[in-house]
């Protein structure tokens, strides 16, 4: 039989368990993939601990890449054989697993299981902040904040291409190299650093249009003050905690900001969102304006262990667990 980890309580990475689980035949209007990678993402964490609720107990992993195995009925534009990813799909840390046809996007050959596994969940995530919520334009300035994280090193590069400056903060100087070497024009060490004192230094006092934030609870407040009138603040994740409550008030005093906490799923609801995303991605990729490298690689069994380094900030980039 194949395996799975298993959640069957919410708590530290030592809930994660190796299991034997029973797949079952797809059903009408699902596939079953035959996985070769799953990727690692802070969502998954947020899952494992219960910040964000799942019914118990559950396979952990949001996006994946592999072979289909088996078509239900009623599926025409997959075949077995086929080379697939998905991501925003509870249910990756599995060696074989059932989704819903429409879910999942062909690979074209250029791209690699694994490197799909690593990019999906992180560049649509990407593609949809920067394209889809602020369409960032040639001559911006822009804050990403973890730059050298999966999301971070994407968007720096994909918003260099478009023609922007990218601001981008990070936790070392490595970090910083890393974010540099991929399109980050002003890498950012906030360990030691004021970063608002610094986009205040780098645009000549006007601020910025757009921030994106991902960390959360350790940045929010002090990324509205990098905002200029107007500005759009997009919270995207709590990798540091959650955002404290405050008044909606605040964001008219600093200057009538917008705030929106986006989901990936309400921008890939429908088939024709999904396939969009995925084709504008895979462009980017295959045209060498992004490039997504493995960083680090974990077996699936040793899942905890890729929480344990991810939970201390000791990967960069993307991460993926092998099959």
């Amino acid at each position: 039989m194949p395996h799975a980890i298993r959640i069957h309580e919410t708590g530290g990475p030592e809930v994660l368990k190796w299991e034997e689980v029973d797949v079952g035949d797809p059903g009408p209007g699902e596939v079953k993939i035959r996985q070769e990678a799953a990727g690692l993402n802070f969502i998954d964490v947020y899952h494992r601990t219960g910040l964000y609720k799942q019914g118990l107990p559950f396979t952990p992993g949001v996006e994946g890449a592999g072979v289909v195995a088996a078509v239900g009925d009623r599926v025409t534009d997959l075949k077995v054989g086929d080379r697939v990813t998905y991501a925003s799909q509870i249910g990756g840390y599995a060696e074989e697993r059932l989704i819903a046809a429409d879910r999942a996007v062909k690979l074209p050959d250029s791209i690699s299981t694994e490197q799909a596994a690593a990019m999906m969940l992180q560049g649509l995530t990407a593609r949809m902040l920067i394209r889809a919520i602020h369409r960032v334009q040639a001559g911006e300035t822009i804050l990403i904040h973890a730059a050298a994280g999966g999301v971070g090193l994407i968007v720096c590069q994909w918003a260099k291409a478009l023609g922007a400056t990218v601001i981008g903060t990070v936790s070392t100087d490595e970090k910083a190299q890393l974010a540099s070497a991929h399109g980050c024009d002003h890498p950012i060490v906030y360990t030691r650093q004021d970063f608002v004192a610094d986009v205040e230094r780098i645009t000549s006092g006007k601020k910025l249009p757009v921030v994106y934030d991902g960390v959360g609870k350790d940045t929010f407040m002090k990324s509205l003050d990098c905002l200029q009138p107007r500005g759009l603040m997009v919270s995207f994740g709590n990798a540091s905690g959650a955002v404290d409550p405050f008044s909606p008030l605040v964001l008219s005093q600093k200057g009538s900001l917008f705030l929106t906490r986006p989901t990936l799923n309400h921008y890939i609801a429908t088939r024709e969102e999904l396939q969009q995303s995925a084709n504008d991605l895979f462009d980017v990729v295959a045209t060498g304006k992004v490039k997504v490298e493995v960083k680090q690689r974990f077996a699936l069994k040793d899942a905890a262990d890729a929480h344990r380094a991810l939970e201390a900030r000791k990967t960069s980039g993307s991460t993926v667990l092998t099959i």
